[in-house]
């Protein structure tokens, strides 16, 4: 490769072995590399960008770095960016689950993996608290999170819910005065209210790649809303992980540098070896590739319909409430003695003042192995 393509691929390789932080984080980073270092597009460019990333399901800060490879050296650049950005992470995530396989079950890995997982919690409640000015902060939005919220509780799958959440705002903002709403939104949904199923049995590489493909085009919101979809679907539906397997590849995806949705394939690597992190990986992050590069048309038509976009703040608000409760769920299953509290508060309370999740997931597994010790 040579000339912008060869610049895209260092650029984007660069930021996938050395980006940790969060999509936050990552944008950041894009901005100086591309704006301020490189001069590939001027600022308010960037933003209308990002802001373009935001509304497509799927890990936004990899879609942001497929646009700008797209910007900066068409179809090929798309392809090059989001390659080099997301396989580091694959890569590490599939070598942490061969390791996680070979020694998770000695008592000083014990240790370090409990030590981790109050941390994921905090990480998780302070993206909670992050997002909350924006996934409700308009009218009706917390109606459709606590509509979504009830949802999950009588056992819908987060995709319904998040479907109910996008469907009452739409109501809301289009409905004529005094007009009729709740009935109207939720009861075409209710069929799909599940009853209670057997267990699965353990995938093949086929089913895997279904779940994954899925997931990567239905999950909204952040990074973070994945997890609610993995536990509804790898953990109480199809029986596939237990919780704290679910935890530890959270745990895996936050101590490697670039996307969050790379902890799939510590969990395909779990399940189906070196065959199944590669297909995982591919899947979740194959729409992805397919949305950014029809991004162009599609964007317009999103940002001029009213309805649209208050489907999608009623999807963002429903996520909101879906990692909400998953806070809930992996609190019940992370903070058994006092220690796993304290460690769950301290790392919160050093997240709100700035701390990095990745130092955090590190001190809390040194804890997790002094006291295994």
């Amino acid at each position: 490769m040579t000339g912008p393509l060869a610049e895209v691929a260092a650029v984007f390789l660069r930021l996938g072995c050395g980006a940790f932080g969060g999509p936050a984080a990552h944008v950041a980073l894009m901005r100086r590399e591309a704006v301020e270092k490189r001069r590939w597009l001027e600022p308010q460019a960037f933003t209308d960008l990002l802001g373009a990333c935001n509304l497509l399901p799927g890990p936004s800060s990899t879609q942001l770095a497929m646009a700008l490879g797209q910007r900066r050296a068409g179809r090929a650049g798309l392809l090059v960016a989001g390659l080099c950005f997301l396989t580091p992470a694959a890569l590490l995530s599939a070598g942490l689950a061969w390791a996680y396989q070979r020694w998770g079950g000695l008592p000083q890995a014990q240790g370090v993996l409990a030590g981790s997982r109050p941390v994921v919690l905090a990480v998780v409640a302070q993206a909670l608290a992050s997002l909350a000015p924006t996934a409700l902060r308009k009218p009706g939005q917390a109606a459709a999170a606590l509509a979504a919220l009830g949802a999950l509780l009588l056992g819908w799958p987060p995709l319904v819910a998040l479907l109910a959440g996008g469907l009452l705002l739409l109501a809301w903002t289009l409905r004529p005065p005094g007009g009729p709403l709740g009935g109207v939104v939720l009861g075409p949904l209710l069929p799909w209210a599940p009853a209670a199923g057997a267990p699965a049995p353990p995938p093949g590489l086929g089913a895997l790649a279904a779940v994954c493909l899925k997931l990567g085009v239905v999950v909204f919101g952040s990074g973070y809303v994945l997890l609610a979809f993995l536990q509804s679907e790898l953990v109480e539906q199809r029986h596939w992980l237990t919780p704290a397997q679910l935890f530890d590849a959270v745990a895996a995806g936050q101590l490697t540098p670039g996307p969050l949705f790379s902890t799939v394939a510590f969990i395909g690597f779990l399940l189906q070896g070196w065959a199944g992190a590669g297909v995982a990986t591919l899947a979740i992050f194959l729409p992805s590739f397919l949305m950014v590069a029809a991004l162009g048309a599609l964007v317009p038509r999103l940002n001029g319909s009213p309805g649209a976009r208050a489907f999608l703040d009623g999807v963002n608000a429903a996520a909101w409430a879906a990692m909400a409760l998953l806070s809930l769920v992996l609190g019940r299953a992370a903070l058994g003695p006092a220690w796993a509290w304290a460690v769950a508060l301290a790392a919160f309370l050093a997240l709100r003042r700035g701390w990095e999740p990745t130092l955090l997931m590190v001190l809390g597994a040194l804890a997790g192995w002094a006291l295994a010790a």
